[in-house]
């Protein structure tokens, strides 16, 4: 990263205090800070604590073996019972678990008292199936209430869960099934997507052609569509479930028994399993729901805008909150599904306060205009959240003005699959927000950002982002493969925790997120990374979205290729407005960083979870045979690209 570059970028001067009344009653003061730092491990035994323990632990933290942790050694506890069973025995079983929305309207209001007896029945269900302790059992469902079911059923047996997202195709079901040796599947006949049924038990049929070793697969009946069926090893979940008691006694886990393994795409090789274990992830993620997002249980209505097959959704829909006993919003469907509203009709309907999304939804919403969510009274919301990629500042501001009616304070939260829970983000009572910037590493973690050798870059710096210190949350290793542990996250920094992401320090010694450091272009010999291209794109009026890839190119090593989605319907953009997002670009980041090409598109490729497939856009910029596209919402937009590309007018 140039210092002109930096320097550019770090400009931003616009800076959002915490409200007085919320700063005056927040979950966490400015101490939590002091407290971390004097005694890290006391601080993350306090907040163990919090949980239900049927027997303590001897030991906070080994860390003799590094790096491979062992946290609350010698202690256990059940995760379902700390998330449901403990609540209803406290006499809040009344209380709200989630308000359920499907895609067609349809809607289920699930207190704790029925989410504890459903998750007993499941537990029971599955036991007489044959599920032991410690068997996996892989989960392919839609967002309904059964798939939170399923994980805590799972959860209370100790069998560890391997959720796959629902848009992914029978291939990645089938070799996730494989690598994580599951012998069970629990999956749906479909779900509703775009005010379709979308099947799914066909794509489990599919991977289970080279699946030999799976005994059952339990399938809820959610669409009603037809579905094929294989007797001795399909079940109907209405069937064998509904039957069980309500009532099932749950054994404690020790901390470090396996809870899930979750799969995340590696660069080359085979998916990495990420394996989660019991006490030190619960830890992590009610501890970080309660203070990032200063959850109140009596009162908060709290959305998790993401989907269960993605770890936005295991921490935060489902263990976070049930383990703090909040009530919860889950939907089904998609943003603009009957109409571009239904998420400020849901945000009104159910008087939502807190409501954690993507940046890359954000920026649809901006396109769409603010028009549309000024149609709907949403007072009703007192806190902001971002999650997934860095938020550029002008969606920041745009998220927090017409959404968040210029009172709620945004939290724009940095963590990975790999780290289980929130690493950096404000602290909503404690902590000033600015656009753009994650901030600080919260209480108990110790985050920094490094040069090539490994050393602390001064503020106004950029480099890696790593971790100096293991945290409760963390990943154990890759599932069946310690090596690819040691060598992924270990390796690149003696004792460092190297993220793969890069980052930069502002004068306040802030922290910037710039993305996968595989996102970072070498222009010229100059490091620029795509994310702070993109926000410059997105910081003129015109624009609504960009991505940026690097290009080959024979005169500077890489060239600059932006794809832009501009505001309004209508807008078309020529030479003139290409000409135009050039030189913005330029005049906010300097002339390296002008793109050579700016193609104007109407859509972007995205990913049901609405991750920017920014590989396929390079694969076009360098003309080459595009990649795998099935998991894209819809493969043509593609095809649109493809074709306009070599009309798109160069830089000379």
């Amino acid at each position: 990263m140039t210092k002109e570059t930096l320097s550019n970028l770090l400009k931003e001067n616009r800076r959002f205090d915490p409200p007085p009344e919320l700063a005056a009653h927040a979950n966490v003061t400015a101490d939590a800070y002091a407290e971390a730092s004097a005694d890290r491990l006391a601080f993350w035994e306090r907040a163990a604590e919090r949980l239900q323990w049927d027997e303590p632990w001897t030991q906070v933290l080994d860390w003799s073996n590094p790096p491979f942790a062992k946290w609350f050694v010698g202690g256990k506890l059940n995760v379902a019972v700390n998330c449901v069973d403990r609540h209803v025995e406290a006499g809040r079983g009344d209380k709200v678990a989630f308000h359920w929305e499907g895609e067609p309207g349809d809607q289920r209001t699930i207190t704790y008292a029925d989410l504890k007896d459903e998750v007993c029945r499941a537990a029971n269900a599955l036991t007489e199936l044959g599920v032991n302790k410690g068997d996996r059992v892989a989960i392919y469902m839609p967002m309904i209430p059964e798939t939170v079911v399923a994980m805590l059923a799972c959860a209370r047996l100790g069998a560890p869960h391997m959720v796959v997202f629902g848009g992914f195709s029978s291939d990645a079901l089938s070799t996730r099934i494989q690598d994580c040796d599951a012998h069970f599947v629990i999956t749906s006949d479909g779900g509703y997507r775009r005010g379709n049924a979308s099947a799914l038990k066909p794509a489990v049929d599919e991977a289970l052609k080279s699946c030999p070793d799976v005994r059952n697969v339990l399938v809820v009946r959610r669409t009603g569509q037809d579905v094929d069926w294989t007797e001795g090893r399909d079940v109907w979940w209405h069937d064998v479930v509904d039957q069980q008691s309500a009532e099932h006694t749950a054994e404690a886990h020790d901390a470090e028994h396996p809870l899930y393994v979750m799969y995340t795409s590696g660069t080359t090789a085979k998916p990495k399993g990420i394996l989660h274990t019991t006490g030190g992830y619960l830890t992590g993620v009610s501890w970080t729901h309660y203070e990032v997002f200063d959850i109140k249980p009596e009162t908060d209505i709290f959305w998790t805008a993401a989907d269960i097959g993605w770890v936005t959704g295991h921490s935060y829909i489902v263990y976070g909150p049930l383990a703090n006993g909040a009530t919860s919003v889950m939907y089904e469907g998609t943003p603009d599904t009957p109409d571009r509203g239904r998420w400020w009709e849901i945000v009104n309907k159910y008087k939502v306060t807190i409501l954690y999304c993507a940046p890359t939804v954000i920026r649809m919403f901006m396109k769409w205009g603010e028009d549309i969510p000024a149609k709907y009274d949403l007072s009703s919301l007192r806190l902001l959240g971002s999650v997934g990629e860095p938020i550029n500042p002008e969606a920041y501001v745009w998220y927090r003005e017409f959404i968040g009616g210029g009172r709620c304070p945004v939290v724009d939260t940095w963590w990975q699959t790999e780290t289980g829970s929130i690493m950096i983000s404000p602290l909503p009572g404690v902590t000033a927000g600015k656009p753009g910037a994650a901030m600080k590493a919260l209480p108990g973690v110790v985050a920094d950002v490094v040069d090539d050798q490994g050393q602390s870059v001064p503020d106004g710096g950029g480099g890696f982002l790593v971790l100096r210190e293991p945290w409760p949350s963390m990943l154990r290793t890759i599932w069946g493969d310690d090596e690819r542990y040691i060598k992924t996250y270990w390796s690149k920094f003696d004792g460092l925790y190297f993220a793969g992401d890069g980052a930069k320090k502002d004068s306040d010694g802030d922290l910037w997120l710039l993305g996968r450091v595989d996102d970072v272009m070498l222009v010229s010999g100059h490091n620029i990374s795509t994310t702070e291209v993109e926000s410059a794109l997105v910081s003129n009026p015109k624009v609504a979205e960009a991505a940026v890839v690097g290009a080959s190119d024979p005169t500077t090593g890489q060239a600059i290729v932006a794809f832009v989605i501009l505001r309004g319907d209508g807008a078309e953009g020529g030479d003139e407005l290409v000409s135009e997002l050039r030189q913005h670009v330029a005049k906010a980041l300097g002339p390296i960083a002008r793109p050579r090409q700016v193609m104007v598109v109407p859509e972007l490729p995205k990913t049901r979870s609405g991750k920017i497939m920014r590989r396929l856009l390079q694969d076009v910029a360098e003309h080459r045979s595009l990649g795998d596209v099935t998991t894209l919402t819809d493969s043509t937009v593609m095809d649109l690209i493809s074709e306009k590309l070599p009309t798109a007018k160069s830089e000379d």
